[in-house]
């Protein structure tokens, strides 16, 4: 596939991606073509950066044959494009979070990237520094861990403002070994893709001896639940959402290589968000 043609955070969207990246993986020294119409989530260039790179590993070159006028205007935006040589525009809107390509030695710059670009963010709910500061931790605990455990060698992240929708969604892909591999190579086991993902969303769950661990993500999913927001988490040919409708799981035809969080926030909810510790609070957590 070298059209990519309606990409959204949804089943389909990653499929195309999976597709596209299992079309061309075994590629080299080629010209791969690629087509962005009809609509792109801009925050899905987390993915795709990280599937375009393994594909330049094996020494191919991407061609964008040819993009929408209005995804190549926001991906000139989020600097995505300027990565394969395309000038930047400015933001006018602010609508865009910066797609970032990060080793993983820089966690620091990525913690200050997620207080600064994402949780400050005038759309978002009212809450606390305290919160603020706590949501930060708990999204760089996913960074760690695709720091620790994927053994990637970049770390990409990317996030979009949509203001029709009301939604804030935010990404980070990495292109390690996944949950399954890992899991299954550390303890032996027999694990498929979605209960690996099952089992490392667990808080305490690691795969290292020496450190605790988990994802974390126990203080993000209790602010999605509150806000009706979601989160999504694909590995290899697992798909996991939660949402308000609790778990929804799904398995995908061929693999993805690596991982992808992807946060939505509703922006519409206007309830102010404290600690437990904190008082005068509106909605504690």
């Amino acid at each position: 596939m070298t059209r990519l043609i309606s990409i959204n955070n949804d089943c389909d969207g990653y499929q195309q991606l999976i597709d596209f990246y299992n079309e061309h993986k075994d590629k080299f020294f080629e010209d791969i073509p690629l087509e962005l119409t009809y609509w792109f989530s801009a925050n899905m260039c987390s993915a795709l950066g990280g599937i375009l790179d393994l594909l330049m590993n094996n020494l191919n070159d991407i061609k964008f044959d040819k993009i929408s006028s209005g995804i190549e205007r926001i991906l000139l935006k989020n600097d995505f494009l300027s990565y394969y040589g395309f000038q930047s525009l400015y933001d006018d809107y602010h609508t865009t979070i910066r797609y970032m390509k990060l080793k993983p030695g820089d966690g620091k710059y990525f913690n200050h990237y997620i207080y600064q670009e994402v949780l400050s963010r005038n759309e978002l709910p009212q809450m606390s520094q305290l919160v603020k500061e706590k949501m930060t931790e708990a999204i760089y605990e996913i960074f760690v861990n695709a720091q620790i455990h994927s053994e990637s060698n970049f770390i990409y992240t990317c996030g979009q403002f949509y203001p029709n929708k009301n939604l804030i969604e935010f990404t980070i892909t990495d292109t390690g070994i996944g949950f399954k591999r890992k899991i299954n190579e550390r303890f032996n086991s027999r694990l498929s893709s979605i209960q690996a993902i099952k089992w490392a969303i667990q808080d305490g769950k690691t795969t290292k001896t020496d450190m605790s661990g988990g994802l974390g993500l126990t203080l993000l999913k209790e602010f999605i639940e509150k806000n009706k927001g979601k989160m999504q988490i694909i590995s290899d040919d697992g798909f996991y959402q939660y949402d308000t409708q609790g778990e929804q799981i799904n398995t995908f035809s061929g693999s993805f290589p690596g991982t992808i969080v992807n946060l939505q926030f509703k922006t519409d909810d206007n309830s102010s968000y404290y600690l437990t510790q904190e008082i005068n609070s509106s909605n504690i957590f």
